[in-house]
């Protein structure tokens, strides 16, 4: 079983899962990144993970989002394995897609990709919600929907 199959078992059973297509976004690992061995400090990850999804929505829709709609993402969860180091002066790809679980919350899978990598170094499967400046769980607007809908060969429907 890959990886990637295993982690999409930890989603719900009683329906279809629909992904977008794949979005590459890519980083370049700077010695800052590093630890003492020139190798990625493993939190570092989840920034590069945080950057790939916000290239995926947009910076300006997540500004328009929270300075109209009062409308914030939050990880609900997250769950990361490492299978390979990542090193100084590599140019990684992550590799994101991602699915609506609800109005409320969508589900991103993604990967670290060495360059010449036979496999991922790095794979997540992390959780968001939408929430309101309260903190509390609030329905994506319909045009945030839409605009991230259009990632789809067919219509989502919640």
């Amino acid at each position: 079983m890959s990886q990637t199959q295993s982690l999409q078992s930890n989603t719900s059973e009683s329906k279809p899962v629909q992904y977008s297509k794949t979005y590459h976004f890519p980083v370049q690992i700077y010695y800052e990144d590093t630890d003492f061995s020139g190798v990625v400090y493993h939190p570092n990850f989840l920034k590069y993970f945080e950057r790939a999804r916000e290239h995926v929505i947009g910076a300006n829709e997540l500004a328009k989002l929270w300075d109209e709609h009062d409308l914030g993402f939050a990880v609900y969860r997250s769950d990361m394995l490492c299978h390979d180091g990542v090193e100084f002066a590599d140019i990684i790809d992550i590799r994101t897609k991602f699915y609506f679980e609800s109005k409320y919350r969508t589900v991103w899978l993604q990967e670290i990709w060495r360059p010449s990598g036979k496999k991922p170094a790095v794979t997540a499967q992390i959780e968001m919600i939408c929430m309101n400046k309260k903190r509390q769980l609030s329905p994506m607007p319909p045009q945030l929907i839409g605009r991230l809908g259009e990632a789809f060969s067919e219509t989502v429907i919640f």
